[in-house]
């Protein structure tokens, strides 16, 4: 006599914490630096960004007195493609995760 065996498949559940990274917000920090142009960092802001030309010198001004501005938070991969695109600009920029949120 043969038996067939049945298994019952069951679908592979995801982790929380994967879930949970994938939904967390990222920043895109500018930080200060030594080399560029308060005038050039408010066109980059405009061009990458499309902000108006007061929030682009809020933010410049940011980076200019505290040291580094919050200019995004999102999802991860468009965090890092702005990051990226801010150094092709030769700006310093960073991605960090928001905790707070």
């Amino acid at each position: 006599m043969i038996f067939a065996e049945t298994k019952t498949h069951q679908s592979p559940r995801h982790s929380t914490a994967t879930q949970e990274q994938l939904a967390d917000q990222w920043l895109v920090v500018v930080l200060d630096d030594p080399v560029n142009l308060m005038s050039y960092v408010v066109m980059v802001f405009k061009k990458v960004f499309g902000f108006d030309e007061m929030t682009a010198r809020k933010h410049m001004l940011e980076v200019h007195e505290q040291g580094r501005s919050v200019v995004w938070s999102g999802v991860r991969e468009q965090a890092e493609a702005y990051v990226f695109t801010l150094q092709q600009w030769h700006l310093t920029a960073v991605l960090e995760s928001d905790e707070a949120r």
